[in-house]
């Protein structure tokens, strides 16, 4: 995984993973990758997941208007924000709070690679705020 920034959208993953959301109308897509890190709780969480659900949860926070990276990144995500007239269910929302923290937890791949990082509170500092956006 090509990776420049801590930024939910820093990394190749999460890029590839937003083209998809194209194919939808709604958050299904969204779902999907939050619904990955929670059926598993207590399982080892897979990197590739960790990303795809923090770029899930950051399609939120840009739905609620409080995103929290604004780039060349994210304007596919605006781009397909615009296009659908839905916003996210309090259920959605709460779900992504808990899987973000699951995802910071010690059963993290994404963690656990963060961790040998020089970013990582960086890193840690982004997934909080992104939390902290989802908050209704």
């Amino acid at each position: 995984m090509g990776t420049w920034s801590t930024e939910p959208f820093g990394n190749d993953s999460a890029n590839d993973w937003a083209y998809d959301l194209n194919d939808h109308q709604d958050f299904s897509l969204v779902a999907q990758a939050i619904r990955k890190i929670l059926e598993n709780e207590t399982a080892y969480i897979n990197a590739d997941d960790a990303v795809e659900a923090i770029a899930a949860a950051e399609v939120l926070a840009k739905a609620l208007g409080r995103g929290t990276q604004d780039d060349a990144f994210t304007e596919k995500v605006d781009t397909w924000l615009q296009s659908i007239s839905i916003k996210p269910s309090s259920r959605l929302l709460s779900r992504a709070q808990g899987a973000l923290t699951l995802i910071l937890g010690p059963n993290s791949e994404l963690r656990q690679l963060w961790e040998e990082s020089d970013h990582f509170e960086e890193w840690v500092s982004t997934i909080k705020a992104l939390r902290t956006a989802l908050c209704s």
